[in-house]
C-alpha cells in the first residue's frame, strides 16, 4: 500500500521575484552602456571589468527573470515535476559564470600591473558614482523581504558583485586623483574578484548538490528514522528513505515503512507525514507499507 501527500508547487512569491528581478534587469543593461563608455574613455580597469561584469548580470537577471516564468507552467505528462528545476540551472549557469568572469579580471589585472596604464580619475569618478547607485537600487529591490529561491540568490550575487565593483571602482578614483597612484585600479579588481568567488562557490555548490539529488539541507535519514521509531506508535522499521529537492523550495521523500498489525495503517502513514512536516518541512511525502 502507498500513499502521496503531493502538494502543487507553490508560486506564491513568483510575480514579485519576477517584478524584481525584470526591474533589476533594465538598471543593469541602461546603466552597462554607459560604463563601457566611462571605462574606455578613462582607461579604468575597474570601470571595464565592472562594465564586463553588469553585461554577464544583465544575461544572468534575464535568465532568473524566464526560470521563474517557465517555472510557473503547469506540469505535464513529460515533466511530471514540472519546470521549477529550471531555475536551479540557471542559478548554476550563472555562478559559473561569475568563475569565468574572475578569471578574466584577474588575467586583465596581472597586464596592467606589468604594463601600468594613464587613467582618467574624474571621469573614472562620475562613471563610478553613478554604477553605485544603480547597484545599489538593484540590490536593494532584490533583497527586499526573505526570498529563499536559489535563482533569485544567484542574480543578487551578480548584482553584488557589481556594487562591491562600484565601490572599488569609486576609491580607486579617489586615489588616483589625489596621488596618481594607478596600480590601485587593479589591484581592487582583484580583491572584488576574492569576494565575489567566495559567494560564487556556495551557489555552485548548492545548486550542483540539488541537480544531483542530494538530500535537502538538514536532512539526514538516519536521524528520520530514529525519531519515527520513537515517535510514531506503530512503526516497527523504516526502510529505503530517500530524499531530494525539485527546488530548494520543494524537498521531498519517499520510505518504507512496517506497521505493528494491531494498529491502523492508514491512521499511523498519515501520523508519519505529519511528523515529516513538522520537523523536517517536507510537505511531498510518499510513503509505502510494507
Amino acid at each position: 500500500m502507498s500513499d502521496h501527500n503531493h502538494d502543487e508547487p507553490g508560486h506564491s512569491h513568483v510575480p514579485k521575484n519576477e517584478r524584481k528581478l525584470a526591474i533589476a534587469a533594465i538598471l543593469t543593461g541602461g546603466f552597462m552602456f554607459a560604463e563601457v563608455i566611462g571605462g574606455v574613455v578613462s582607461g579604468s580597469l575597474a570601470l571595464i571589468a565592472d562594465a564586463g561584469h553588469m553585461l554577464t548580470d544583465f544575461a544572468s537577471l534575464l535568465l532568473a527573470w524566464f526560470a521563474i516564468r517557465l517555472a510557473r507552467k503547469p506540469a505535464d505528462w513529460k515533466l511530471t515535476y514540472g519546470f521549477d528545476r529550471f531555475s536551479v540551472l540557471a542559478a548554476l549557469v550563472n555562478g559559473l559564470s561569475l568563475f569565468a568572469i574572475a578569471i578574466w579580471i584577474t588575467i586583465e589585472a596581472i597586464r596592467r600591473f606589468q604594463d601600468p596604464q594613464e587613467i582618467l580619475g574624474g571621469v573614472m569618478l562620475w562613471v563610478a558614482v553613478g554604477g553605485l547607485v544603480i547597484n545599489l537600487v538593484s540590490f536593494w529591490m532584490l533583497t527586499r523581504g526573505e526570498s529563499e529561491n536559489l535563482n533569485v540568490r544567484a542574480a543578487t550575487l551578480h548584482v553584488a558583485g557589481d556594487l562591491f565593483g562600484s565601490v572599488a571602482a569609486l576609491i580607486a578614483s579617489i586615489v588616483i586623483i589625489y596621488t596618481g597612484w594607478t596600480p590601485i585600479d587593479p589591484l581592487l579588481s582583484v580583491l572584488v574578484v576574492l569576494i565575489i568567488l567566495k559567494s560564487a562557490w556556495a551557489v555552485v555548490k548548492e545548486s550542483s548538490h540539488i541537480l544531483l539529488e542530494g538530500a535537502p539541507k538538514g536532512f539526514d535519514r538516519r536521524q528520520v528514522s530514529e525519531i519515527l521509531l520513537q515517535d510514531v506508535e506503530g512503526v516497527t522499521a523504516v526502510h529505503h528513505i530517500h530524499a531530494w529537492s525539485v527546488t530548494q523550495e520543494r524537498p521531498m521523500v519517499t520510505m518504507e515503512i512496517e506497521v505493528d498489525a494491531e494498529h491502523n495503517i492508514k491512521s499511523v502513514k498519515q501520523e508519519v507525514k505529519d511528523v515529516l512536516s513538522s520537523k523536517f518541512n517536507i510537505e511531498h511525502s510518499t510513503v509505502e507499507v510494507v
